[in-house]
């Protein structure tokens, strides 16, 4: 997400809010609005519950900590601006879900209402009392809860392997890999799971249609029986599931609970387009 301007040659401070021109500006002070003092006083209110809610994992619950991620995602970013995680990032998508709904709720309402649950979890909190600097606690949210966010894992280059450069969706690498025959189209992970499962599930359309045209098996399944239009569907990628059907996927074939993917999502859209697709080639 694009940063905001900024004035010529001016740098943020460490605060992260505050903003120096560069040039000594002496001994004058210009007088701040009631409004301006407010909201400095309300960011500075939720910098300290922020920090305080480092010491209060073990009397937040699980809902707690995801009202709380999203709130802090909504005043450092703003409106929820990532695609959806993918079909096996359950956690991911629980956060995801849960910043998504607050819509273009204003930060200042964010701010307001993460203050007001960390003083739910601790009433006795004093925000004038200094925190007492510790071991961070793990949130059971992926990450520290220093912010409440969670820290993506991050993988050197010489650790990456080929389902690792699909997620990310380097479609250099892997289509080098492919053509130096370094790497099978269909090769899987220890799930089963093809380049093909990947892809879909990242909403890779692109990557997609390389991996096809590099005749990947379009109805190989994992070790659950899920084809690519299982985890296309239950991602809800229309354009993807579209593109999978019309190259040849099948939507008759059914996972080791017996679902269809149909039967995986969510989505009106999605699951008429497979129930139609799947009716025609009945007939057919």
């Amino acid at each position: 997400m694009a940063t905001p301007c900024l004035p010529a040659g001016a740098t943020t401070g460490d605060s992260g809010g505050e903003l120096s021109s560069g040039e000594d500006s002496g001994d004058m002070e210009f007088p701040q609005s009631p409004d301006a003092q407010a909201s400095r006083s309300l960011g500075e209110l939720f910098e300290k519950a922020a920090e305080h809610l480092q010491g209060l994992v073990h009397v937040a619950s699980r809902e707690q900590l995801l009202y709380l991620y999203a709130r802090y995602k909504q005043v450092k970013i703003g409106k929820c601006n990532t695609p959806k995680p993918g079909f096996f990032d359950f956690e991911g998508k629980q956060k995801w879900e849960a910043w998504k709904a607050l819509g273009d709720s204003s930060p200042q309402q964010a701010m307001q209402e993460y203050i007001a649950t960390v003083k739910k979890l601790d009433p006795a909190w004093n925000p004038q009392t200094p925190e007492k600097k510790g071991k961070e606690t793990n949130s059971g949210l992926g990450g520290p809860v220093v912010s409440s966010l969670y820290h993506e894992e991050t993988i050197r280059e010489e650790d990456k392997n080929i389902f690792d450069y699909c997620r990310e969706n380097n479609i250099d690498h892997i289509t080098k890999a492919i053509k130096s025959q370094n790497v099978e189209v269909n090769i899987k992970d220890e799930e089963g799971r093809a380049l093909l499962h990947w892809a879909c599930d990242r909403g890779h359309k692109e990557l997609v249609t390389v991996l096809l045209q590099y005749k990947a098996d379009i109805n190989c399944q994992d070790n659950e029986g899920q084809t690519a239009l299982h985890y296309a569907a239950a991602c809800e990628f229309l354009d993807i599931v579209e593109l999978l059907l019309q190259s040849g996927a099948d939507p008759t074939l059914r996972d080791q609970d017996g679902c269809l993917p149909e039967e995986a999502t969510g989505c009106k859209a999605v699951s008429s387009m497979l129930q139609r697709h799947r009716a025609s080639k009945l007939v057919s």
